[in-house]
């Protein structure tokens, strides 16, 4: 036997109130006459106000009193023959890079563990249900699970999340809670967002505090010939002119520093050059939030494209290709390539070429500029002969006559004669041959881009016939379902990824941690926001519903001693006059 809530015990204080009651209950003695007029005036006023005397009425006062017995005991939450009761608490914890920033030498990650711990002792929960904010809420202990599990999983909590809506989080907290009106704990380290509807029963406790600190903005590194460029932004929040020394480190070279000087709330882009194909770490001093401080930066070189030509295309049209190809970076001539170049009707990925009737257009041309393979493709004073429509999807067009095509399996159709054209002599060739390429770069099995921000989603191009998945900086691994080309929910956490064809790597990502609304630490500090009052006694809710049985007790005490009150006494033997 054992009681979930002992506080309901206290409605046992009705019993004494309930004889006291009883005694002093006013009581009229019967008197049976034989008529009305034998019942004179002066009897017909009773005795006003209660007097303390015995009664009579012991069976109505034992029933009531157990009423009020099985009342409490179902307040209580009686158990016979269960376990004890598990008190659930709910938590919910912020998962911004910010909560890693130091306070007095202590992360904020750290006092939030320690404030989780001590809600758990001081409200005596036996199960938790720890619930971290993020892009995509994450459920880190439960739901219900056992304190000392859910704590142990809280220490290998690492908040790393980009600046993010916490309102999907607390849905899904109030969603897990034991009752509707249960209160939940939410822990964060600055103030919430404005026009947040935060729910009634969430309490709000804030851990952080301001500071001043400098950060990575962004990072960038381009690879080409064997020389690595890398390009990133500082930015200052602080009160006053920082002088900031960036650091380059190459894993297999001598290092670089740059200095930059930055006044409060500006940002600066800085630039170093080196000779090398391995990895560059780029870092500042050490400050208030360390993690956007410190990226590691991969090779990036371009994936060479292989390109060849089939027969029957016109020698126009070949021999613009041809200087093409002789001067685009990471494009090279193979039998077997990947992108083809072929006459119209044939088999080559992109066609070129016009059948009669010819007709040519200066101009104006009418293109999807949505579409990747137009991007920066400047048509003024083009002069472009085409013929017949070719099929597929239109991306330009003059009047009625298509001059761009493409179909659903990724043919391009360039309805173009290229010997009664100037196209070839204008800019927009090699900017549209280099869209082609990259298009068909973008294609090849693999992560099209080896550095992602944090809370950004992941392209990655998968074939058929293998097992695809994605392995982080602690081993976890995610699996990539699909073929193609896709697109990935942001990873969890910043670091080093491989990915993994049938458990082998064949390529890697950084996600680099930074953003800089979580860099600037000015709007941080302590701070409290109470649960409604109406909301406290829900939070003790028990992991169990309430047993049924005392309150069947008392609906069945208080109609018995309803029907031994309401019986009509037994009728005395008249007075004769």
């Amino acid at each position: 036997m054992s009681l979930g809530f002992p506080l309901g015990l206290l409605a046992l204080l009705g019993i004494p109130a309930l004889v006291v009651a009883y005694f002093l209950r006013r009581k009229q003695h019967p008197r049976v006459i034989s008529a009305l007029f034998l019942w004179r005036t002066p009897d017909q006023r009773a005795e006003a106000g209660p007097r303390l005397q015995r009664f009579s009425r012991e069976t109505s006062l034992l029933l009531e009193s157990l009423a009020l017995l099985f009342a409490a005991l179902f307040l209580a939450d009686l158990q016979c023959g269960a376990s004890a009761p598990k008190r659930h608490v709910v938590i919910v914890v912020d998962g911004s890079l910010s909560m890693q920033a130091r306070a007095s030498g202590k992360p904020v990650a750290d006092r939030v563990r320690d404030a989780v711990a001590k809600v758990a002792v001081d409200e005596d929960a036996a199960v938790l249900t720890i619930v971290e904010t993020g892009v995509r809420p994450t459920l880190l202990a439960g739901p219900q699970l056992e304190r000392e599990r859910a704590l142990a999983a809280l220490e290998a909590w690492r908040p790393s999340q980009p600046s993010h809506d916490v309102a999907p989080a607390l849905l899904l907290a109030k969603e897990l809670s034991s009752t509707r009106d249960q209160r939940i704990h939410f822990f964060t380290d600055g103030p919430l967002p404005e026009g947040l509807a935060l729910p009634p029963q969430v309490q709000v406790r804030s851990l952080g505090k301001r500071a001043e600190n400098l950060g990575l903005l962004s990072a960038q590194r381009r690879d080409e010939g064997g020389v690595a460029t890398v390009t990133v932004r500082v930015g200052s929040f602080t009160d006053d002119v920082a002088k900031v020394a960036v650091r380059f480190s190459p894993k297999d070279g001598p290092g670089q520093t740059e200095t930059v000087q930055l006044k409060p709330g500006t940002s600066a882009v800085v630039r170093a050059g080196f000779k090398t194909a391995g990895d560059i770490e780029v870092s500042l001093p050490d400050d208030a939030l360390p993690e956007d401080g410190h990226v590691t930066l991969l090779p990036s070189p371009l994936a060479d494209v292989t390109v060849g030509f089939l027969e029957g295309l016109d020698a126009s049209a070949l021999s613009a290709l041809k200087r093409f190809v002789a001067i685009a970076p990471g494009v090279r001539l193979d039998p077997a390539a990947a992108l083809t170049f072929g006459a119209p009707g044939s088999q080559a990925r992109v066609t070129i070429g016009a059948a009669p009737p010819l007709k040519s257009f200066v101009g104006p041309f009418f293109a999807q500029k949505g579409d990747p393979l137009l991007d920066d493709v400047q048509l003024g004073g083009v002069v472009w002969t085409a013929g017949a429509n070719p099929p597929g999807r239109a991306l330009m067009s003059a009047g009625e006559v298509v001059l761009l095509s493409t179909e659903d399996d990724g043919t391009v159709h360039l309805n173009l004669d290229v010997a009664r054209s100037n196209v070839q002599r204008t800019v927009a060739w090699p900017v549209l041959l280099g869209n082609l390429v990259r298009q068909a770069r973008l294609a090849s099995s693999g992560l099209p881009r080896k550095h992602l921000m944090l809370g950004e989603d992941v392209p990655v191009v998968t074939s058929a016939g293998a097992v695809w998945a994605l392995k982080g900086p602690s081993g976890e691994e995610r699996a990539v379902l699909g073929v193609g080309s896709l697109t990935v929910a942001p990873l969890s956490a910043p670091g080093r990824w491989e990915l993994l064809k049938d458990g082998k790597p064949v390529d890697a990502l950084e996600v680099l941690p930074l953003d800089p609304r979580e860099s600037d630490l000015r709007t941080r500090g302590p701070y409290e926001v109470d649960a409604a009052r109406g909301e406290a006694l829900a939070s003790l809710a028990l992991a169990h519903p309430r047993p049924w049985w005392p309150l069947a007790l008392v609906l069945a005490l208080m109609l018995l001693d309803y029907w031994l009150t309401a019986r009509t006494p037994r009728p005395a033997q008249a007075v004769k006059a």
